[in-house]
């Protein structure tokens, strides 16, 4: 016994007490880490990170979203997709007290959010292509491209869909299958070369910025988007027009051939480095540019001004850059806040638009003076104005007399684009469109007439004359087709479905489907 004692005084003296503590406090925190999850409830809620909360804004009707997003059993899911009043979903779906207490500090951080910046809208869902149409993977592009074009023509009827409204579009059946196959199959390679700011760097504000929001949402994509160029069925060109121009364009000198010439060089690069250009002549390759300028600076390579599918404003067909059919009228937007895209949506009730038709804005182009020479001042029916007056402004802003106006006048300024028109669809005012050559936005599947009133620039006398004839019961008609098209003209953060970025996407996917031949069966 002595000389175990002996042993453990030796022992004692000789350890390094030191590196002991640390190893055994190392020991104690593994140990409780790996005991939290069994630790009680009201010690787990402090100590584990916050579970995913259901906001009571966002859309719960359906049960993927449920089921993806919530630890609801399928039942439960089931039976809360059936229900449709809001005051139902709130009563079942229930965020604990205990989830909802946040420190003041992490409060402070939150941005503040309002029912108008972020409307309820479903989760984006990627469709998966069905599995008897899976061998359609194994093909190459054309042939991919072949096959669905074929399965387009022969849509199934559609009549009625809970995500469209079937008034607004020129043929629902087609659209609905074509957009259907764009999710299914659709890869787009985006050429890393070229370097900021031309390139790679989207403009978010201004009535430029189409551009740059689809350049930003199309460069975060991950389920179009793919990084082996042999699998894209598109290829995009990834600089904007604005950027082009405030970089290389010397001031009053009127000469964009600079530009132009860029931009061939910048061609000509790609396609010495890569095959994909000389393969189609750049007829799989496209461009978007929301700039005055952007067609005019494609003059200095053919096949660019061609062949490629363009995505431009500037949608004038009488200048033979613009096709209709092959090209894409992109909507001017106008964004002041890159945070607030949906500012001030919405409009009011028809019984409170006082004004028959309004206008307000500058003094340049063809055909807005003439609309201020016949109307300005000539009607208390017809506000049309240069820039606002502030007597005018001070009572009533230029948001809402377009709010409380049936018809807001598009007319066309320098070009024959104007964000005008999707402002009035913004604010759920008829947009009265004067520009004679140009080709409204996604012309190719909606039916403008539904919705619009285009005016031709020699009526301009006449333009009371033409409101005043449409019947009471048409107005109300194209007022509603207005409020129904109103989501896929949105720029949305994270894309949803059938939204502005998609419906442009759809367009460029829809005119690469126009150059695929289909060989008539004997």
């Amino acid at each position: 016994m002595a000389k175990f004692m002996r042993l453990i005084i030796v022992v004692l003296i000789r350890t390094n007490w030191r590196k002991m503590f640390v190893f055994g406090a190392i020991l104690t925190i593994c140990s409780v880490v790996i005991q939290i999850p069994s630790l009680p409830y009201p010690l787990t809620k402090w100590i584990l990170p916050r579970t995913t909360r259901v906001s009571s804004y966002k859309h719960l009707n359906t049960a993927t979203h449920l089921i993806e997003n919530h630890p609801l059993s399928v039942q439960y899911a089931r039976a809360l997709a059936s229900l449709n009043s809001s005051a139902n979903l709130n009563r079942l779906v229930v965020i604990s007290n205990e989830q909802q207490r946040v420190s003041p500090h992490w409060r402070r951080k939150q941005p503040m959010k309002s029912t108008m910046d972020t409307p309820p809208s479903p989760p984006y869902i990627v469709r998966k292509l069905p599995d008897h149409f899976r061998h359609v993977l194994s093909l190459s592009p054309d042939e991919a491209l072949a096959f669905a074009k074929r399965e387009i023509e022969n849509a199934p009827l559609v009549s009625e869909d809970p995500e469209l409204y079937a008034p607004v579009f020129r043929n629902i059946s087609t659209f609905k299958r074509s957009y259907e196959w764009m999710e299914y199959i659709l890869k787009v390679y985006i050429y890393q070369e070229g370097t900021k700011p031309i390139f790679h760097d989207p403009h978010l504000i201004g009535i430029y910025a189409s551009e740059g929001w689809f350049m930003k949402l199309m460069e975060e994509n991950r389920q179009f988007v793919t990084r082996d160029p042999e699998k894209a069925y598109l290829f995009y060109l990834p600089y904007s027009a604005r950027q082009l121009k405030s970089a290389l364009y010397v001031p009053d000198s009127h000469n964009l051939r600079p530009l132009s010439i860029f931009l061939r060089d910048y061609v000509n690069m790609l396609a010495e480095k890569y095959p994909f250009w000389n393969r189609t002549h750049g007829s799989n390759h496209f461009l978007v540019a929301c700039h005055d300028w952007g067609p005019y600076t494609l003059k200095e390579h053919e096949e660019l001004k061609t062949n490629t599918i363009k995505v431009i404003c500037n949608a004038d067909a009488s200048e033979g850059i613009f096709k209709a059919g092959k090209d894409v009228s992109l909507p001017e937007t106008l964004i002041k806040n890159p945070r607030r895209t949906h500012r001030n949506l919405g409009g009011k009730r028809v019984s409170q638009r006082p004004f028959l038709a309004f206008y307000a804005g500058h003094m340049h182009g063809r055909v807005r003076p003439i609309l201020f020479k016949y109307w300005s001042d000539k009607d208390e029916d017809m506000r049309i104005y240069g820039a606002l007056p502030n007597r005018v402004s001070r009572n009533m802003s230029y948001p809402e007399h377009m709010k409380s106006s049936k018809y807001c006048v598009c007319p066309m300024g320098y070009e024959v684009n104007s964000p005008r028109i999707v402002e009035a669809i913004y604010y759920e005012c008829v947009p009265v469109i004067i520009a004679d050559s140009f080709v409204p936005p996604f012309d190719d599947v909606l039916d403008w007439n539904a919705f619009s009133v285009i005016v031709a620039e020699k009526d301009i006398p006449k333009l009371k004359e033409i409101l005043l004839a449409i019947p009471l019961r048409r107005y109300l008609t194209m007022q509603t087709n207005v409020k129904m098209l109103q989501k896929h003209f949105l720029w949305n953060a994270k894309p949803v479905r059938y939204d502005l970025f998609h419906f442009i996407l759809h367009s460029i996917w829809k005119s690469r489907l126009n150059q695929i031949q289909i060989p008539q069966s004997s």
